[in-house]
């Protein structure tokens, strides 16, 4: 086939127009390439890897949709552009039905942007060839032209087809939902209501605002708790408090239950600003969390309801992990990767001679001195600090007695992204580490780590805490496809599993089983059901 070899060739244009009506068999044509092209055993210059059909589809919802096959959690088509920028792997996207998507323009606009690209390639398939897509200058696939089929089966196939009007648009006769009702919405194609919110300008009691913020997590594959837990943890404090109660009836079932929760935009209690950290208590700032924020603030909140407690008084510029000390102290990662250390405003400090006698230096603060290189991760664990680094080495920072221990270890290959560590009962610390390789280890530092990770995916780690709980001990992974994993260390499957809609940016794992998400848009507590 003449579209194959179009896949083949690194000098053919990146966009590949199939045209012509119903009659000429696209949609067979269309699925027959996306099976060949999706086999285990396909060359990789024919492997597609995102199909859209966009019957239906606006922009928005197919960016949602484009996200979750490239694994990626973006939330507009100006994410998922940026996000194919960034990947430079070869893509190949089939996108059917253009002539039948609920704003053809806007997906248009998405196509040029995503052929801008030297390593994307792009089927659409489309009645006409719109303006727009002919200004690439795109190769032109017209099934109605006589090369491309045998007119002797043509006839056969055309005889026995439907009566059909050609290229009706599928799912044109189903009833719009009802937009105010959480229930409708959970329950009718995901697609249609993003379509229908993108272009109403009425709020539907928040709904509205909670569904584009939770964006992919609503069109992929779930049940209808799912998509009300989702919703739930998405809405606005000045939605209609109605619709807490709805969305917590439609949620049961769903393996969670929120908390609480502030979103962006909240006023009372105050939203704390994008969470691209999390660092839990511990000893006399148990109960705590430390929130960073896009701007370097530190803010400390309660975890049980969130409250604010303060915050620190001044900024770390860039700061992009947190994590306590037993004694209180912090140590805050900057954009530049270093380590320092800043004091909690909850612990209450010396005052008079008392803070004169104080001259020796706290535990905290000595670890934070031995730490010497750049780290990408941080994490605390009883008398020890672990750090990652861009090339995959989780070093740890120990008190032995009146000296310090560092150790290492090299566990994956590219950046730690993430750290968490466990101080164990019997003695000895558990540290859990996760990296750009899409893999979470576990090492005990003194011991060999084990040979096999814990997890591993096809995406990065971005966020890890764990925590032990009444129930044992848990771990909480947030992946670079917006996933966040919780299960018990000790079980060979995963537990539960929550989407947010947006990239998570950190995790928390609670000692009384609760877990703690961050994204650019919300933090949201959550407790298992």
């Amino acid at each position: 086939m003449a579209i194959l070899e179009w896949l083949r060739d690194p000098h053919a244009p990146r966009v590949c127009v199939v045209s012509g009506d119903e009659r000429c068999g696209k949609s067979l044509f269309l699925a027959w390439l996306a099976e060949q092209a999706t086999r285990p055993d396909v060359v990789m210059e024919r492997r597609v890897h995102g199909l859209v059909p966009l019957a239906g589809h606006s922009a928005l919802a197919a960016s949602w949709l484009l996200a979750e096959q490239l694994g990626s959690a973006a939330r507009t088509p100006g994410d998922l552009v940026a996000a194919v920028a960034a990947d430079r792997r070869r893509t190949v996207i089939i996108l059917p039905d253009l002539h039948h998507a609920a704003s053809p323009e806007a997906v248009e606009e998405l196509i040029c942007a995503l052929a801008r690209f030297e390593h994307v390639r792009l089927i659409v398939e489309t009645r006409e060839v719109p303006a727009g897509l002919s200004a690439l200058a795109p190769a032109v696939m017209d099934l109605r032209a006589a090369q491309w089929r045998d007119e002797e089966r043509y006839a056969v196939w055309a005889a026995s087809a439907q009566s059909s009007e050609p290229d009706a648009p599928p799912g044109s006769q189903q009833a719009a939902p009802d937009l105010d009702d959480p229930r409708s919405v959970c329950g009718v194609d995901p697609v249609q209501v993003t379509a229908l919110y993108e272009f109403s300008a009425d709020p539907h009691g928040g709904l509205r605002a909670a569904w584009l913020r939770a964006g992919g997590a609503l069109t992929r594959p779930c049940s209808p708790a799912e998509r009300a837990l989702v919703l739930w943890a998405a809405l606005g404090d000045d939605a209609d408090p109605r619709l807490v109660n709805e969305l917590q009836t439609l949620a049961c079932g769903a393996g969670w239950t929120v908390c609480w929760k502030r979103v962006r935009g909240d006023i009372s209690p105050p939203w704390p600003g994008p969470a691209l950290g999390l660092g839990v208590g511990a000893g006399e700032t148990a109960g705590s969390v430390a929130v960073v924020d896009h701007q370097g603030i530190v803010r400390l909140i309660e975890a049980e309801g969130g409250q604010a407690q303060g915050r620190l008084p001044q900024a770390v510029p860039g700061a992009t992990a947190v994590a306590f000390g037993r004694d209180g102290g912090l140590a805050v990662l900057d954009g530049f990767g270093r380590l320092s250390l800043r004091e909690s405003p909850t612990v209450p400090r010396s005052a008079g001679i008392a803070s004169l006698l104080e001259t020796e230096a706290k535990p905290l603060e000595r670890l934070v001195a031995g730490v010497e290189d750049s780290a990408t991760a941080v994490a605390c664990a009883g008398d020890a600090v672990a750090y990652g680094n861009g090339a995959g080495t989780v070093q740890v920072v120990m008190l032995d007695g009146d000296t310090i221990a560092v150790t290492h270890e090299a566990l994956h290959k590219g950046a730690v992204t993430g750290l968490a560590g466990l101080e164990l009962a019997e003695g000895g610390t558990l540290i859990y580490s996760g990296g750009q390789d899409g893999r979470v280890r576990m090492w005990a530092p003194g011991r060999a780590p084990l040979a096999t990770a814990l997890r591993e995916r096809n995406c990065a780690v971005t966020a890890l805490s764990a925590a032990a709980t009444p129930d044992g001990p848990v771990l909480v992974i947030g992946w670079e496809d917006g996933l966040v994993e919780y299960s018990a260390v000790e079980a060979e499957a995963a537990g539960r599993f929550f989407r947010p809609g947006a990239a998570v940016r950190s995790v928390a794992a609670l000692e009384n089983g609760n877990i703690m998400v961050g994204t650019n848009e919300m933090l949201v507590c959550l407790t298992p059901s």
